[in-house]
C-alpha cells in the first residue's frame, strides 16, 4: 500500500547532488556563537559569563519556562562575550560567543539503563532535544500530551528538495534511530508507530523494514509529492485521520515527531549526549563541494561556505541564500547568521537554479487552490491581506494555512502568496484580530 495526501505538487526533488555523499565532519570555525534562542517558547537564560571556561556538552543556556529548551556548547574553550546576531528566521538574538580551543574537552550526563518513561522525559529536556526537522518546537513538550496518545508516527518523508541528512542518517545510523523511536514510543506509551518515508528511498525502506522486523515499528511507504512530510497530511496519509482546522495531532491521538530528532533521544537517553550538533545538507549549484555534514551549533554561515567553495566569491556566484529548503526556508540577507539544531540545510543556488519570471497581475485561474493540500483558496487570502481585510482573511482560512509554498510555486503570475499569507497570519496574531 502507498499512503498519500490530496493534492500538492511535484517539484524536481534535487536530491541527487548529496544523496549518496556520506556523513561527514565538517571543520570547527576558530569561534562559535551559539544562539540562546534555537527553539519555539522563550529564549533560554546565559549561565555564563565572560573569561568562563567551558566544555564541548556543557550548559551554557538554561530554559526559562515549560516551553524553552537548554543551550550547551559546542566546543570546548573559553566564554569571549555576547553579540545579538541576526537569525535564519529573522530577526535577532543574544549568541554567546566561544573561542575554540580545539582540545573538545566534552563532558556528558550520565546514561540511563532501562528507564521509565517519566526519566526519558525529563532525560530529552534536560539534553535541550527540539524538533529537529525544522520547527524546533520542545521534544518534552510534545512528549508530554494532555490526552492519550496511540500513535506515533516518525516523518522520515523529507520531501522537500535538495535535503538529505535525515536519509543519510537512516542508512548510517539506523540501530541508533530505532532506539530513539523505541524510547519515544516508551514515552508517550503509543500502542502503534509508523515511520512515513517517500518511496524515493528505497535503500533506506529496506533497511528499515529488516531492521524493524522484530519491533512493533511498521514502515509506511509514502507517495513522492511536496508537502508530504507536513504533520497533518504525514497524519492523514498514513492513519487516514483528520487534525481538525485549529487543532494539533494530540487531538486525534498522534504525536509527530522527525528522524533526527529520534536518533538525539537515543543519543541523550543511551549516552548522555545533549543536542549541540547535527547532520546538516550543504547543496545547490552554488557550493563547490555539496554535502552531507556533522556541523557544531553556532557555526556561521560564511565559514559553511568558506570550507566547503574557496574558488569563487560568493557575491559573484550566488544569487539566493536559503536556510532549508526551497519551499519552506528562509533566504538570508546575512552571512552571519549560525547554525541552530533546527538547521537541516543550506543552499547556496545560482541562477540556474532560481526561476526569475516577473510577478503580473493574479488571473483567477485557481491553480493555487487546486494544489493547496489544505483545501484553502490562497489567492482570495492575498486580496484580504493587500487590502487590510483581516476579517475576510480568517474566513477564507489564513490561519489554517501551513505555509508550505505550493501555491507560490504553482501560480503561473509568480505571486508571491506564502509571503503574503504568513504576513497575515502575523498581523492577526499580534494584533489579536
Amino acid at each position: 500500500m502507498i499512503f498519500t495526501f490530496k493534492r500538492g505538487v511535484h517539484p524536481d526533488g534535487k536530491k541527487k547532488l548529496t544523496e549518496n555523499v556520506a556523513l561527514s565532519d565538517l571543520p570547527t570555525p576558530v569561534s562559535v556563537c551559539i544562539p540562546l534562542s534555537q527553539h519555539i517558547g522563550a529564549p533560554a537564560e546565559p549561565v555564563v559569563n565572560v573569561g568562563d571556561y567551558v566544555k564541548e556538552g556543557q550548559l551554557i543556556g538554561k530554559s526559562t519556562g515549560f516551553v524553552s529548551a537548554n543551550v550547551f556548547s559546542s566546543v570546548s574553550g573559553t566564554v569571549t562575550g555576547f553579540m545579538t546576531l541576526p537569525t535564519a528566521p529573522g530577526g535577532t538574538c543574544n549568541h554567546v560567543v566561544i573561542a575554540n580551543d580545539e582540545k573538545y574537552d566534552k563532558v556528558t550526563l550520565p546514561a540511563l539503563n532501562n528507564p521509565s518513561p517519566e526519566e526519558i522525559v525529563h532525560r530529552i529536556q534536560e539534553a535541550g532535544i527540539v524538533g529537529m526537522g525544522g520547527a524546533t518546537f520542545p521534544t518534552h513538550v510534545k512528549l508530554s500530551p494532555k490526552t492519550h496518545v496511540d500513535t506515533l508516527i516518525i516523518n522520515a518523508a523529507e520531501c522537500e528538495p535538495y535535503i538529505t541528512c535525515d536519509y543519510r542518517l537512516l542508512l548510517e545510523k539506523t540501530d541508533e534511530f530505532i532506539a530513539g523511536v523505541l524510547l519515544m514510543k516508551k514515552a508517550l506509551g503509543a500502542e502503534h508507530v509508523f515511520i512515513g518515508i517517500e518511496k524515493n528511498k528505497p535503500e533506506a525502506i529496506k533497511k528499515l523494514i529488516a531492521d524493524c522486523v522484530n519491533t512493533d515499528i511498521a514502515v509506511a511507504p509514502c507517495k513522492v509529492k511536496y508537502p508530504q512530510g507536513a504533520e497533518k497530511q504525514l497524519i492523514y496519509a498514513v492513519t487516514r485521520r483528520k487534525v481538525p482546522c485549529g487543532g494539533l495531532p494530540a487531538d486525534v491521538g498522534v504525536v509527530v515527531s522527525n528522524v533526527h530528532t529520534a536518533y538525539s533521544v537515543a543519543r541523550a537517553v543511551c549516552n548522555g549526549e545533549p543536542s549541540y550538533k547535527r547532520a546538516m545538507t550543504v547543496s545547490g549549484s552554488g557550493v563547490q563541494n555539496p554535502g552531507n555534514f556533522w556541523v557544531r551549533t553556532g557555526t556561521s554561515y560564511q565559514f559553511i561556505y568558506d570550507t566547503l567553495d574557496k574558488d569563487v566569491s560568493l557575491p559573484e556566484k550566488n544569487v539566493k541564500i536559503i536556510s532549508g529548503g526551497p519551499m519552506m526556508g528562509f533566504a538570508q540577507p546575512s552571512m552571519r547568521v549560525c547554525t541552530t539544531k533546527g538547521s537541516s540545510s543550506l543552499l547556496f543556488l545560482t541562477e540556474q537554479d532560481v526561476e526569475n519570471k516577473p510577478r503580473t497581475q493574479c488571473i483567477n485561474c485557481a491553480g493555487c487552490a487546486k494544489v493547496c493540500p489544505m483545501h484553502l483558496m490562497p489567492m482570495k487570502i492575498e486580496a484580504a491581506v493587500l487590502s487590510g481585510d483581516w476579517e475576510d482573511a480568517k474566513k477564507y482560512g489564513v490561519l489554517n494555512c501551513i505555509e508550505c509554498g505550493c501555491c507560490a510555486y504553482n501560480c503561473p503570475a509568480k505571486r508571491p502568496l506564502t509571503q503574503a499569507i504568513r504576513l497575515g497570519k502575523k498581523t492577526i496574531k499580534e494584533k489579536k484580530i
